[in-house]
This record gives structure tokens, C-alpha cells and sequence, in this order.
């Protein structure tokens, strides 16, 4: 008879935590998806696809042309992009809900004082994620939007096609929402030591020259959509440096905070 390979005794009863845990994945995915479904049927029964996309095209169509309207070049766009949006503000309605299976699923992992990290890290980035969704809603598209009917010549009609206007609103979405993350990602950085808050604090001027050539590059080529980026991009930069700092001091291991009041003794 062989002798019993030694790798056979690594891996022996490591099967059913790897199927537990994909079990506790699927169920926190299907808990996930029935959140973003209930929202769905909610915003369906009320306000409806079309009362979501007459909210999504407000700041623009108050600043067209009297008598202005979008279109619709595609046959099937006018129940089409009016889905899209609703799944779009689902998605937005029911994040934190998804946030919290994503947590629950990775806590029991975690030491204590991660736990002190992550949660707040998960919160605060739904809520800066939504306040930039937000920013770009009521400042960004009403300012760009006046600004462009202001430069259009006299002879041309406004009537901008819904598709269009459903991606650009959505890529305008995406990238505000991700540039309110800068805090989060600040922070994350810090805590992980991959950099130092002073490291942080002399990287300021690349960054505010960073902001201006990101904003120029993915926002429209208007100078209110440009400042309206990377203005508050430099703000948040300033206020993730602040953040890391009480980070790194609220989530240290035990260990470390004894070392450290030691060497502060």
C-alpha cells in the first residue's frame, strides 16, 4: 500500500467551508437582486417609467427652446429608455441594502478593529456616491445645459434624441459619483500605508493639477461642467486627508495602539 499523500491531509475538510461560503454568497445575491426588484416594482407602480424619465429630463428641457421637446429616433425607445432609467434608479434606491449583504457577507472575516473601518467606509461612500449623483443632477446639467443654449445659434432647433441623452446623463452620473469617492479612496490609501498623510499633504498641488486635466477630459467641453468636477474633487481631497488621519487613529490593531502609547509615554 502507498503512504497517504500529505497534500490530501492539507485539504481535507476545506470542501465544505468553500461550499458554505459560496452558499452564503448566493443567498446574499439573491437577497441583493429581491432588493433591487422591490424597488423596481415600486418606482413601476409610482412614478412610473415615463414620470422617471420626465424627472431625468427636467434640467435640460427647462432650459430649451420654447416649444422644444427630445425625440425619439429609435422605434422602440419610448418605452425602452424609460426602463433603463428605472432600473438605473433601482439599482440607486436599493444600494444600501446591497452594501449591507456585501458586509454581512465579508464581516466575519474581519478583526474587530477592521470592522471599525470597513462599515464607516461602506457608508460613506453610498452616501458621497449619491450626494455626486445628486450634485450633477441639480448644479451640473442645468448649468451645462444653459450654457449650451446660450452659445447655440438662432437657426438650429433643439431636440436632442432620448437615447443620447439617457448615456450622457448616465456617464455624467458615473463620473461624478465616482469623483465624490476621492475621501474614501484617501483614506483607504492612508490606512493600508500604501502612502503617508504627509506624502498625502505634498501631493496637493499634482492633485489640484490632476483634477483640472480629468475634469477636462471626461466632462463635456464647457468650462461650468470642468470647475463644477474639479472643484470639488480639490475639496475632498483636502477633506480625505483630514478623514485619514482620524481613521488611522480610531481603526489601529490593539497591538499597535499599545506600541504607540508606549512610545508616546
Amino acid at each position: 500500500m502507498s503512504a497517504p499523500d500529505p497534500k490530501d491531509d492539507e485539504l481535507a475538510g476545506t470542501e465544505a467551508p468553500f461550499v458554505s461560503h459560496l452558499i452564503e454568497l448566493r443567498d446574499r445575491l439573491i437577497r441583493a437582486l429581491i432588493a433591487v426588484g422591490i424597488a423596481f416594482a415600486v418606482l413601476v407602480f409610482w412614478p412610473g417609467p415615463s414620470g422617471m424619465y420626465d424627472l431625468l429630463a427636467a434640467p435640460l428641457v427647462a432650459h430649451l427652446p420654447k416649444g422644444a421637446t427630445l425625440i425619439a429616433t429609435n422605434v422602440i425607445s419610448p418605452i425602452l429608455v424609460p426602463l433603463k432609467i428605472t432600473l438605473m434608479a433601482s439599482l440607486m434606491l436599493a444600494l444600501p441594502v446591497v452594501l449591507y449583504q456585501v458586509w454581512a457577507f465579508v464581516a466575519p472575516g474581519l478583526y474587530s478593529h477592521e470592522k471599525k473601518l470597513v462599515l464607516p467606509l461602506v457608508i460613506s461612500s453610498t452616501v458621497l456616491f449619491v450626494v455626486g449623483v445628486a450634485f450633477c443632477y441639480f448644479i451640473v446639467i442645468p448649468g451645462m445645459s444653459k450654457f449650451i443654449q446660450a452659445f447655440a445659434p438662432t437657426t438650429i432647433t433643439a431636440a436632442p434624441d432620448i437615447e443620447q441623452y439617457f448615456g450622457f446623463v448616465l456617464t455624467l452620473f458615473l463620473v461624478f459619483g465616482v469623483a465624490f469617492e476621492v475621501p474614501v479612496a484617501v483614506v483607504v490609501l492612508a490606512r493600508v500605508g500604501i502612502v503617508s498623510i504627509e506624502q498625502l499633504r505634498k501631493a496637493r498641488g499634482y492633485f489640484i493639477v490632476g483634477a483640472f486635466i480629468v475634469a477636462a477630459v471626461v466632462t463635456p467641453p464647457d468650462v461650468i461642467s470642468q470647475l463644477a468636477l474639479a472643484i470639488p474633487m480639490i475639496l475632498l481631497y483636502e477633506a480625505g486627508i483630514v478623514a485619514a488621519q482620524l481613521f488611522i487613529k480610531h481603526t489601529q490593531a490593539p497591538q499597535d495602539a499599545a506600541e504607540e502609547s508606549k512610545k508616546a509615554g
